[in-house]
């Protein structure tokens, strides 16, 4: 009896394996790789009949190739901008008075700016003015600039940022778009320009940091990132953008970390206290001790194993899908009808917490027969496990039901991923981390990107740190709104 309850298993087991398998071939799933099986085929029992083997016929070709020497040549000094670019004048007349002073020349300082759509040559024309009797000479002074003496004007750097980071352009490519603009910018360039702007948008970036750090609820999840390994040639390292997101402000924080492990979250949040809610990743649970931290689990995470194993067990899997939905209605309810957080609680209290106590009795009853090993047997475990996070959003009303929206934060990341495919380095992939925290957040907040980072990069150089914080994207939104 043993020994066919433990085949009986066993086959359920490998049953399952194949109906995810089929799945993954077959299912809904763009650009996903099939390797070319030989000899296997057969063996999935895919019904297929092996394709035959063709023979090859070898040929041997002998020629020869002229090899033309060329010496490389580096280019020095300051990129040359086009002549048939237009240009934009800037007048910047001295502040002290400069009546009956005779004037001497002009300081002439161009750079390569961009509105939506044009490229054009903003010209800061100074004009200098000689003093009396030779004592000196008055000229106007040159606004700072995000890259000092650098070539390229704050929108320029904003749109570039933002084609990368968010419109998903690798770096190579816009520079190939801007060559047809008939302006020759070297992917170095680029990548040097996009260095220097996260290095003067830092400070804005651990402000930013520090403040969601210090909310009360924040969705946690992570997202594999490949990295080039400069110790290993021609390989790349799988490094990770954890995001933290604070779903009541509508603010999104990224941390690159080197690894998956528990390192990364630890060191962050090592002094947090209030909410986290996370999918099942064990490196969470160690939160469950800490001090001050409440764990909130994921019922989309629960719920989507339930859904993988209707194959397995239809009739348990489409019990637990129906009345999951239940809990979504009440979700659903509250957000359409512009429900306030106390309104929210109260309407959980009535009609989610039945619903969760009856899915709870089935849990203790069904996890004592189902297999363990089965898809079904996993999923209530799943479940049952981590119930009482799972149970705990119903007891305040500013939580919710998953941490969707978290995911949907590093949806954007994984779109980029398939076309730049990595970053050139762990600073690389820091810099990244700054780039969608803060241009995530602006699109959270409902702000339109380019205006956002062109104006920060306009005001920030010369702007006081005590009061850096308005930059911040939802305190940029009031304070303009405040304005107009």
């Amino acid at each position: 009896e043993n020994d066919y309850s433990s085949l009986k298993n066993e086959l359920l087991f490998t049953k399952n394996e194949l109906a995810n398998l089929r799945r993954m071939l077959y299912g809904q799933r763009s650009e996903r790789f099939i390797p070319a099986f030989a000899d296997t085929q057969l063996e999935l029992a895919l019904g297929v009949e092996p394709l035959a083997v063709i023979e090859e016929k070898k040929e041997h070709v002998e020629y020869d190739r002229v090899v033309k020497q060329t010496t490389k040549v580096t280019p020095h000094g300051r990129m040359k901008l086009s002549a048939d670019l237009p240009r934009v004048e800037v007048i910047i007349e001295p502040q002290e008075d400069v009546t009956g002073l005779k004037k001497i020349g002009e300081e002439i300082t161009e750079e390569l700016e961009y509105k939506p759509g044009q490229l054009y040559v903003q010209r800061y024309v100074r004009p200098k003015y000689a003093k009396e009797n030779g004592q000196g000479v008055v000229i106007g002074v040159l606004p700072n600039r995000p890259i000092e003496k650098g070539i390229a004007g704050p929108g320029l750097l904003a749109h570039v940022a933002i084609s990368k980071f968010m419109d998903h352009l690798p770096l190579y490519r816009q520079s190939q778009i801007y060559k047809r603009d008939k302006v020759e910018i070297a992917v170095s360039t680029l990548s040097d320009w996009m260095k220097y702007t996260s290095e003067v948008l830092t400070p804005l970036y651990e402000l930013h940091r520090d403040q969601i750090l210090s909310c009360q609820y924040i969705m946690a999840d992570e997202t594999p990132i490949k990295v080039l390994d400069k110790e290993k040639k021609g390989s790349t390292h799988l490094g990770y953008l954890w995001a933290y997101n604070d779903p009541l402000e509508r603010q999104v924080l990224f941390d690159y970390r080197p690894s998956r492990s528990r390192e990364g979250p630890q060191k962050l949040l090592a002094q947090y206290n209030g909410h986290i809610q996370t999918d099942g990743y064990v490196v969470y649970d160690e939160f469950e001790a800490q001090p001050g931290i409440t764990l909130l689990g994921c019922f989309a995470h629960a719920r989507r194993y339930f859904e993988q194993a209707q194959d397995n067990d239809h009739q348990r899997s489409e019990w637990m899908l129906t009345v999951v939905q239940k809990l979504y209605l009440v979700e659903k309810k509250a957000r359409e009808g512009s429900y306030s957080h106390e309104q929210r609680y109260l309407i959980r209290q009535e009609e989610a917490v039945p619903v969760l106590k009856e899915i709870k009795a089935w849990l203790d009853s069904e996890i004592l027969i189902v297999l363990p090993r089965s898809a079904i047997g996993k999923a209530i475990a799943y479940m049952y496990k981590r119930w009482p996070r799972l149970e705990k959003y119903v007891t305040d009303g500013r939580l919710e039901i998953d941490n969707n929206l978290v995911e949907n934060a590093i949806r954007p990341i994984a779109l980029g991923r398939k076309n730049y495919l990595f970053a050139g380095s762990h600073e690389g992939a820091k810099r990244a981390a700054l780039y969608y925290s803060l241009l995530g957040t602006a699109k959270l907040q409902g702000i339109e990107p380019f205006e956002y980072l062109r104006d920060v990069l306009t005001r920030i150089s010369d702007y006081p740190y005590k009061n850096l914080a308005d930059l911040l994207p939802a305190n940029w939104k009031k304070i303009r709104e405040d304005t107009n």
